[in-house]
């Protein structure tokens, strides 16, 4: 089954090119598409980036786009389709219903998503569960991964 043009991994503001190239190598996994926004800490053909994809980089599927607005503007994704990963989010992921096409958002390393994002999507925001209080987050690329796999899960359900 191609997921291709159903699983899209969003990324505003990456500032870690490792953690983009890993999530690309995820997407590939997955023929899935990673989106990212600008600006980014980095840039894109940062050796970096590419030795994180491994030889891999050059066959995955990338849009970028200069803003949230111009993602907005040119994909034109349904409300049912975000899902926004944050920290401090409304929904756990195992609640999310991933159904047709899917956008799984996620902000920079530093500073999450642009708090009027989650204010607008807040019914959208959802979390992977931590069960430590030793720890704050997960590494960007850990919690992509985990995520899209979730998603392309409920995918071979549907």
């Amino acid at each position: 089954m191609s997921n291709l043009q159903r699983l899209h991994i969003v990324l505003h503001s990456p500032e870690i090119p490792g953690n983009a190239g890993s999530i690309g190598r995820t997407c590939l996994a997955l023929n899935a598409e990673l989106i990212l926004i600008k600006p980014y800490g980095f840039d894109i053909d940062e050796k970096a980036v590419r030795r994180a994809g491994l030889d891999y980089w050059k066959y995955v599927t990338v849009a970028e786009f200069d803003s949230w607005e111009d993602f907005v503007h040119n994909k034109s994704p349904k409300l049912e389709e975000l899902f926004f990963i944050e920290t401090k989010a409304k929904n756990s992921i195992y609640h999310a219903q991933f159904k047709n096409s899917v956008y799984i958002v996620f902000g920079s390393e530093t500073k999450g998503l642009p708090e009027k994002i989650i204010q607008k999507y807040y019914d959208q925001t959802y979390e992977l569960p931590m069960f430590s209080q030793h720890i704050r987050s997960l590494n960007l690329s850990n919690a992509a991964t985990a995520a899209a796999y979730l998603a392309y899960g409920a995918f071979l359900k549907n």
